[in-house]
């Protein structure tokens, strides 16, 4: 079994994570998160989840301000992150990024119109960003424009094609040129499409990618098999020693957050957050607070089991260590020291834990339970209960309790099993014996059941 995990199954799957583009990916997200939390902040501020604090915050007019601080850092999220991913891929090549990263936004800005409707006076106005697509919508426009750029500067570069400039020159100013031919021709490709996609189908990059790519991917991940396979993907990764969190964050997270801003829009459009009104289910608070909180596998019912009811000194100890970090969502003590990474014995309960919490929380918001989510979102260290009141009132704080309490009975049988075979181990039973012990005892039991 071993063999075939490290000789067959593990090798493709590193060799994708291991990718230029996914590496860019997952390390280029990385750039807007600061900017998500903050943005998230605010949004809680003008919406906070205690009806007597926000009635208060929308008569005294700071919504306005609030959501004006939303709209300046979480709602122009894309342009953090096609700044990001293309930064992060010339990085991976081994040049500087910054330059690609302001090309990346150039492009970016040229997969949309200059110009919007004003809904009021039905007017179009002109030189302006259109924000409904520097959000949650234009995320994958973002992501594939920043990985184009980031390996059309890196090709340019790899084959010195570029203005060189002598030694003496500074290097901020050689930096300059040497981006000078790349970003010239980059942009002027960008142009020609732009000009193809407005001339001959009367649209926009941003807008073809959002309805032929963007909305499909959404559609299928805001399903109950999309929230199976995100409650599947990330321990089963982890299960293998790869990062599942960061691997499925970075490439699904994109897709989530903009069920999260969608869910919000609909909320400012006057309209009551319901599926029926086109709320999505499985957002990015979905995977944080209700599929990887306290860590990836919801692990901290392993915790508990080994503070209160450990046998063995090793998870005794153990315990004490991890229960701190289990709190704020840190939970590497764990997965390597129990171990569960490679533990057949824990491969179980670590995949199906979060699984369950996903079938049980999909149904809590799909019949109106626990209210949708917006686009509210914690630092991932925020403890769970907390965590759970913030991004959604009391109901989704009693939710995330109700989960965590169940994923320590599915542990328990499994965790015990593996305290019971250190416990024996530390008497200085050696594993043979363990062992033979354990098929002595099946053997006597299937002699039992027969009788």
């Amino acid at each position: 079994m071993n063999n075939f995990i490290n000789e067959k199954l593990l090798p493709p799957i590193l060799k994708f994570v291991n990718t230029k583009a996914i590496t860019a990916l997952r390390n280029g997200m990385l750039y807007t998160m600061p900017f998500t939390i903050v943005g998230s902040v605010f949004l809680l501020l003008a919406n906070f989840p205690i009806p007597a604090v926000s009635e208060w915050v929308a008569g005294s007019g700071l919504d306005v301000y609030f959501n004006e601080a939303f709209g300046a850092s979480f709602a122009i999220m894309s342009i953090f992150a096609v700044m990001g991913i293309a930064n992060s891929y010339v990085k991976e090549e081994g040049f500087e990024g910054l330059p690609a990263g302001m090309i990346a936004l150039v492009v970016f800005l040229l997969t949309m119109k200059s110009s919007a409707t004003n809904a009021e006076t039905n007017t179009i106005v002109t030189n302006v960003i259109d924000k409904t697509w520097t959000g949650g919508q234009g995320m994958i426009s973002a992501i594939l424009v920043g990985l184009f750029v980031g390996w059309a500067y890196s090709w340019f570069l790899k084959r010195d094609i570029r203005i060189k400039l002598p030694e003496q020159v500074p290097a901020n100013v050689a930096n300059s040129f040497t981006a000078l031919i790349p970003a010239a021709v980059i942009t002027t490709v960008s142009l020609i499409v732009y000009v193809l996609f407005d001339k001959f189908l009367n649209t926009t990059v941003v807008e073809s990618i959002y309805k032929v790519i963007q909305s499909p991917m959404q559609g299928v991940t805001d399903t109950f098999g999309g929230a199976m396979m995100l409650g599947f993907l990330v321990p089963f990764l982890w299960f293998f020693g790869v990062h599942g969190s960061t691997l499925v964050g970075g490439i699904m997270g994109p897709i989530l957050t903009a069920n999260s801003l969608e869910n919000t829009a609909i909320l400012k459009a006057g309209k009551e957050l319901t599926v029926a009104n086109g709320g999505h289910i499985v957002t990015q608070q979905f995977l944080d607070q209700f599929m990887t909180v306290t860590g990836a596998g919801m692990t901290i019912g392993i915790v508990m089991y080994m503070v209160m009811f450990a046998r063995s000194a090793q998870f005794k100890q153990l315990g004490r260590l991890a229960l701190l970090p289990a709190f704020f969502n840190i939970n590497e003590p764990i997965l390597f020291a129990t171990p569960v990474v490679m533990n057949p014995i824990m491969a179980l309960p670590f995949i199906l834990t979060p699984m369950i919490s996903g079938v049980i929380t999909y149904f809590s918001l799909y019949t109106g339970l626990v209210p949708l989510f917006t686009a509210v979102q914690v630092p991932w260290t925020t403890p769970p209960i907390i965590s759970g009141f913030l991004v959604g009132g009391w109901r989704t704080a009693l939710l995330q309790a109700v989960v965590l309490v169940i994923g320590f009975f599915i542990y328990l049988p499994f965790v015990r099993k593996v305290d019971s075979l250190n416990y024996l181990q530390e008497q200085g039973e050696s594993m043979e014996q363990i062992e033979k012990d354990l098929e002595n005892k099946n053997e006597k039991a299937e002699g039992q059941a027969t009788v």
